[in-house]
C-alpha cells in the first residue's frame, strides 16, 4: 500500500496545523494507523496512533491534549489534528499502517514519505 501524506508547512507557535494521510487502497481498513516524526538529529519517535474502528487512540505523552488522531475508513486516510505547536514539535511527519489493529503500533507495516512540519518561535 502507498500512503499520501500532505498538510505540513510553516506555522508560528501556538498554531494549529491538520496532517492528511491517505492510502492506495482499503487493504488498510483492519489495521491500525499511525504518525511518527523525526526532528532534525534526532531519532524518530512514535506520535499518535489510531485502532482499525476508531475506538481507541494512542499519543506520545510529548503531545497529549494538543493533537488530536482521527481517521476515515470511507476515504483510507488518517488525520493528525495538531493544536498548540510549539518549535519542538518541528519535524518530518511520517504516517503509518501498523500490522495489528490495535492502536498501540509496535511493528509497522508501511510508511509514507512524510511532509514537513515548521515551527517558528
Amino acid at each position: 500500500v502507498q500512503l499520501q501524506a500532505s498538510g505540513g508547512g510553516l506555522v508560528q507557535a501556538g498554531g494549529s496545523l491538520r496532517l492528511s494521510c491517505a492510502a492506495s487502497d482499503r487493504t488498510v481498513s483492519n489495521n491500525g494507523m499511525g504518525w511518527f516524526r523525526q526532528a532534525p538529529g534526532k531519532e524518530r519517535e512514535f506520535v499518535a496512533g489510531i485502532s482499525w474502528n476508531a475506538g481507541s487512540t494512542d499519543y506520545a505523552d510529548s503531545v497529549k491534549g494538543r493533537f488530536t488522531i482521527s481517521r476515515d475508513r470511507a476515504k483510507n486516510t488518517v488525520y493528525l489534528s495538531m493544536n498548540i505547536l510549539k518549535p519542538e514539535d518541528t519535524a518530518v511527519y511520517y504516517c503509518v499502517v501498523s500490522l495489528n489493529p490495535t492502536a498501540y503500533i509496535r511493528t509497522v507495516r508501511s510508511w509514507g514519505q512524510g511532509t514537513l512540519v515548521t515551527v517558528s518561535s
